[in-house]
């Protein structure tokens, strides 16, 4: 079955910081682009950011740049997203998503083949 597993998520204070993982399992990441999304209470999700199955094509949104790292690990068939400098408008839960093909040489955030169940980040004083 395949699957994907995201952890990470937690109440942090303004300014802090954590790492979300997205872990696969019954498939590899090898060849599969992988996109985080978030969902805030009472707002559309919207895609967060992306990387393509090498990892050499990355996209933010503009609300993250600069805060936000996208990786891969391909040995541990895991995707991360280190974010710093958390804000409170990033309270959500954030999802990540695969993406099979054709082309995963570059990332997006359409036409995703399979979704976590995501992970809550509460970013809160």
């Amino acid at each position: 079955q395949l699957q994907l597993v995201e952890s990470g998520g937690g109440l942090v204070q303004p300014g802090g910081s954590l790492r979300l993982s997205c872990a696969a399992s019954g498939f590899t990441l090898d060849y599969i682009s992988i996109g985080w999304f978030r969902q805030a209470p009472g707002k559309e999700r919207e895609g967060v950011s992306c990387i393509s199955s090498s990892g050499g094509s990355t996209n933010y949104a503009d609300s993250v740049k600069g805060r936000f790292t996208i990786s891969r690990d391909n040995a541990k068939n895991t995707v991360y997203l280190q974010m710093n400098s958390l804000k409170p408008e990033d309270t959500a839960v954030y999802y990540c998503a695969a993406y099979l093909g054709p082309d995963t040489d570059s990332c997006g955030y359409y036409g995703m083949d399979y979704w976590g169940k995501g992970t809550l980040v509460t970013v809160s004083s």
